[in-house]
């Protein structure tokens, strides 16, 4: 139920309504000034009729459907070989190198990543182990949802970011042996 207003909102209100001026209800044909535009500036867009097979009730689809079109566009397909793509995946490779960024700053792991990463490159190494941790839980009783995992959020964007892109040719997920979601393996491409 709406409260009643109190005589000095009252007075307030019709000093406001006094100085107010209506707007004139606008007609049909009517166009606003600041919309109008000559009829010869309006161009429409040609009519394309999209060329409809003929199809009957209980017929087949042809196209791929849409739930697997939008997974294929989800997960993009390895660039590595499939056979060691597949070792990588099932913890069959061995990283050459790691590096812990647990309890470091996004000033302090920045660096630091991107040094171990071209490190990494200029010894050769193929695989190596990017460890994020899978940050802390905490409640969350804010109205704003909070992030938690702040590096492992943000590892990969910046192994997407040049000049460790230059350099890396596949990251994923780690194994559970490796460390599963608070790891990554990075593998490296060959020097040449």
């Amino acid at each position: 139920m709406a409260r009643k207003l109190r005589p000095e909102e009252r007075e307030l209100w019709k000093k406001v309504a006094d100085t107010a001026t209506p707007l004139a209800p606008p007609t049909k044909m009517e166009m606003p000034r600041a919309l109008s535009v000559p009829k010869a500036e309006i161009k429409r867009p040609a009519s394309v009729q999209p060329d409809l097979k003929a199809f009957k009730i209980g017929m087949k689809s042809q196209s791929t459907p849409p739930a697997s079109r939008a997974q294929a566009a989800a997960k993009p397909a390895p660039v590595m070989d499939a056979k060691s793509f597949g070792k990588l995946t099932r913890g069959k490779l061995r990283p050459e190198g790691r590096i812990d960024l647990h309890g470091m700053t996004m000033a302090q792991a920045h660096p630091a990543l991107q040094d171990f990463i071209l490190g990494s490159a200029q010894l050769q190494r193929r695989l190596v182990l990017v460890i994020t941790g899978k940050g802390k839980s905490k409640p969350d009783h804010g109205p704003i949802p909070e992030r938690h995992g702040v590096l492992r959020h943000n590892v990969p964007i910046w192994l997407r970011q040049s000049p460790l892109s230059l350099v890396i040719l596949e990251v994923t997920q780690a194994h559970q042996r490796h460390g599963g979601e608070g790891a990554l393996y990075v593998y490296l491409r060959r020097g040449r």
